[in-house]
Parts: C-alpha cells; structure tokens; sequence
C-alpha cells in the first residue's frame, strides 16, 4: 500500500502537535494525511475523543491507517470496539503513555486503564527506552496485548518535537515500511 491508497488518519496526544512535531509534519506533507480535531487538546475527553475518531474513520473515502502518538494511542484502543470492520487496515502507534504509572497529569486519569484486547488490524508500535510516560517494558508488554510488531526507538524520549523528534525521517521510512506490508 502506497501512502496515497490510504487516508493517513494522525490522532496526536494531550495538547495536540504543535507545528514543528512530526505529526504535523507528516500531515503537511503527505496529501492522504488528515488530523483527528477534538473539541478539547487541554481536557481529553474519553467518551468524545474515541467518538470523533471513529467519526473521521467512518467518513475517509479510503482504507485507513491510523497515526496515533502518545495519548492518541489509548484513544485508537478505546475507539476500536467502535470501528467500521474492516475500515482500519493498520495503526503506527508512537510512544503510547502508561496510564497506571504514577505521578501522570490528573486530566489523563479517565482514560486508564489501557486496554490491553488485541487490536483487529496490523500494528507496529514505536517505543523509547527513555520515554518518560512509559517504561520500554511497559511498552512491550502492550506491543504483546495489542499484537503489535515492536520497534525500539533506543534513547527517544517521548519521541515528539520537545525531545528532537521534529522531521523525524527515521519514523518516516517506518511508516512507509509499514505501509508496504499492508494489503
């Protein structure tokens, strides 16, 4: 699959992406490429959040590929039980927040647990060894659940623009790898 065969559906985080994180980058750049709006970047909401994404799934005249980073990652795996079949044909998951550690912003609460069904689609999941939201083992056991191909981005951070991750290009030919996988 080419990235033009799909609508690239990117589900940034908590706060958004700003300008210059690679989310917005790529939704720049690749004209299938579509940001998730929520009504709200500064108080995550679990009900509308996972709504409104299944709601742009829905709409996208194209297969889709979900982009999701940091909480955008919890909010693809509780829209999923709310997916069209079949709609979805992979998710590159970047950097997903574990939601039971301690000491996480009190407005992320409502999300947690993170559900830890299998995902019904291809997965690959990017993860940091020293991302400061979620422990890389902690990582890996959700790449189990979630069934998802594990990448391991060494020392990351929480892969976004405030620890360098501006253009990204190593992300760049992952998710191009990732899309030539898909059928």
């Amino acid at each position: 699959m080419r990235s033009t065969d799909a609508t690239l559906l990117i589900v940034p985080g908590w706060q958004g992406s700003d300008a210059d994180h690679w989310q917005s980058r790529w939704e720049r750049a690749l004209s299938s490429a579509r940001r998730v709006e929520q009504a709200d970047w500064e108080r995550p909401d679990r009900v509308d959040w996972p709504r409104r994404l299944a709601a742009a799934v829905a709409a996208a005249d194209k297969p889709v590929v979900v982009v999701a980073h940091s909480l955008g990652v919890p909010t693809l795996l509780h829209a999923a039980p709310l997916l069209p079949p079949g709609k979805v044909k992979g998710a590159f998951l970047v950097a997903p927040p574990d939601l039971d550690a301690p000491g996480l912003p009190a407005v992320l609460a409502p999300f947690a647990p993170v559900p830890t069904a299998p995902l019904p689609f291809p997965s690959v999941l990017i993860a940091s060894r020293t991302d400061p939201y979620c422990a890389f083992d902690r990582a890996e056991g959700f790449a189990l659940d979630w069934g998802s191909a594990l990448v391991d981005a060494g020392d990351a951070g929480h892969i976004g623009s405030a620890s360098g991750f501006g253009p990204w290009p190593e992300g760049s030919m992952r998710l191009l790898g990732f899309l030539q996988s898909l059928k």
